[in-house]
């Protein structure tokens, strides 16, 4: 029997097979939502539950035998607060100056001159080619950028894709008569650019610090790879490095080393390291999760203005 609903002000009927399709469509992704946030769940029920549970898998919807025992052990890691105010300082200072940088030069591709097309196609192909790590390296040292904090900042300081997004929205949200109406009113690139461009972008500065602001708090990478000094590690770093010694032993310099005296201390020291490894995926992705939360809406709109024609 149809069915009449009404969309918008506007009466719609619906057929048998349009219930049923609903029905269908809404389980699906009811579905995938689960798929989806289950193991957020139950990385975070198993970071607060006790270790013997956790190991016996009997942590499944709720957490067993609630401990803080894993984050007691990976907060007394020394370096791990240091570490994150310099993932704080990494992720909001090379954030703002890649907003910057992009916005730049996503407007001057928005322009039609000489040679626009070879510079387009050199940009693209860096996103899919590159010299390789030992080429970065020996440049990154013959700069003077090595085990330096700069490089936190400056390495991958331009997405491509960000730069292709941001030249889009310029190009379909920006008319080129508002540009013509500033020469003629007397303004040069720069005060235009200032003025006219950047108030008129906000949607895609929030786009931006979203993309960059995630892909720097993640970035383990380039902390592990350019940086000698351990004052300068990033999070992340820091705790690649704690998941790589989980599995600790008697001779093993991790924070988990003073339990592995003994079998009776080894055994412990085994028990936190399962629930801290829950821990240090919770402590690490936190910020990023609130950042996705009170920027959805951005995020989705950026995903829009990607999927345009540039």
């Amino acid at each position: 029997m149809a069915k009449t609903k009404e969309m918008h002000g506007v009466k719609v009927r619906e057929t048998r097979a349009d219930q049923v399709f609903n029905v269908a469509n809404l389980v699906f992704w009811l579905v995938v939502l689960f798929v989806i946030l289950y193991p957020l769940w139950l990385i975070l029920i198993a970071s607060v539950s006790d270790p013997d549970a956790v190991l016996a898998g009997e942590v499944i919807w709720w957490p067993k035998g609630f401990s803080w025992m894993g984050y007691e052990a990976v907060f007394q890691y020394d370096e791990l607060w240091g570490s994150y105010a310099n993932s704080v300082f990494y992720t909001i200072g090379g954030s703002a100056l890649s907003v910057v940088i992009t916005l730049a030069a996503a407007y001057a591709l928005s322009h039609k001159f000489a040679g626009k097309k070879f510079i387009n196609l050199a940009i693209t192909f860096t996103m899919f080619f590159s010299g390789g790590l030992i080429p970065i390296f020996l440049n990154v040292r013959d700069l003077g950028l090595y085990n330096t904090r700069a490089i936190m900042i400056l390495m991958n300081l331009v997405s491509v894709w960000n730069l292709m997004v941001a030249r889009t929205y310029i190009q379909s949200s920006i008319p080129y008569e508002l540009y013509e109406a500033a020469i003629m009113d007397g303004s040069n690139h720069f005060t235009y650019f200032i003025k006219c461009v950047l108030p008129l972008s906000g949607t895609i500065v929030a786009v931006l610090c979203v993309y960059y602001g995630v892909a720097r708090w993640n970035d383990y990478f380039t902390g592990l790879v350019f940086l000698r000094n351990r004052e300068y590690y990033p999070l992340q770093t820091i705790l690649k490095e704690i998941l790589a010694t989980l599995s600790v032993s008697a001779d093993s310099d991790s924070f988990f080393a003073a339990y592995a005296d003994n079998l009776g201390g080894l055994q412990e020291a085994m028990r936190k390291a399962e629930v801290a490894k829950y821990c240090c995926i919770v402590v690490s992705t936190v910020p990023a999760v609130i950042l996705y939360i009170f920027m959805q809406k951005y995020f989705v709109k950026g995903v829009m203005i990607g999927s345009l024609k540039g």
